[in-house]
């Protein structure tokens, strides 16, 4: 019996970067983990990774059809949920001056919608004293150039975990939120960075950041599931997995 043994938990944005080596975490030690992503081809390859604890399920956060089919299939297949973790996002630099609508629309749309309405649709299904965590960004907190929409869309989610926390405490569900700060997760390849913008991003943030380096995906799945699980007195707080750049 592992220590997440008859846990039933569902990962949005499952299939790759952190949110993947969180599912890793949780299936290996016995939880059953449904995992949602975009991409048939990552939640395939994310499945052969997993094993027979995982789930995987194709869904747009984004997409309220498709959150309305997940929490379905989730009524129908596993009951209840005791952890659900809201870590589907994306990240794409919006300087000022050259940010266009489409693209204020879609960070929008998938990083604070999509949050709002996963756990809007998947809320009945948590059972009593079950953990919600919202993934935020340190972004959120400090001013960083050219990621006005990303970070504002991050500190909706700072801001709903407190909200949630306040309307879902009468059931004895916890929300929180992490904010993960320079992680080696693979989403600095997904910025259409040329190669010398990437290394010299990767450069400035190591220097800049009190413990010099990145963290690891599986240092950001450690956190999320102590959240989740074993944090039992702990509601409404922002846990800065960031090496003390927020902190220091």
């Amino acid at each position: 019996m592992g220590k997440y043994s008859d846990k039933n938990v569902v990962i949005t944005g499952g299939s790759s970067g952190m949110g993947l080596a969180l599912a890793e975490l949780l299936a290996q030690d016995g939880a059953r983990v449904v995992i949602t992503g975009r991409s048939q081809a990552k939640l395939d390859a994310a499945r052969e990774r997993l094993g027979e604890n995982a789930v995987p399920v194709r869904a747009d956060v984004a997409s309220l059809p498709d959150l309305d089919m997940l929490a379905g299939r989730m009524k129908s297949e596993l009951g209840s949920i005791e952890a659900l973790f809201v870590n589907a996002g994306v990240s794409s630099l919006t300087p000022l001056g050259s940010t266009t609508e489409d693209m204020y629309d879609e960070l929008f749309a998938i990083n604070v919608k999509g949050a709002f309405f996963t756990v809007q649709k998947l809320a009945p299904l948590l059972s009593a004293n079950a953990g919600v965590v919202l993934t935020t960004s340190i972004a959120n907190v400090i001013g960083m150039v050219d990621t006005s929409v990303y970070a504002a869309g991050k500190a909706a989610l700072r801001s709903m975990a407190r909200s949630f926390s306040r309307e879902l405490l009468p059931r004895g569900i916890r929300v929180n939120a992490i904010s993960p700060g320079p992680i080696d997760s693979g989403v600095l390849e997904t910025m259409n960075l040329s190669e010398e913008a990437a290394d010299q991003f990767r450069a400035e943030r190591t220097a800049s950041n009190p413990m010099k380096r990145y963290g690891t995906v599986e240092e950001f799945a450690k956190a999320a599931a102590f959240l989740a699980f074993d944090a039992t007195y702990t509601t409404g707080i922002e846990l800065a997995v960031d090496g003390g750049e927020t902190q220091l």
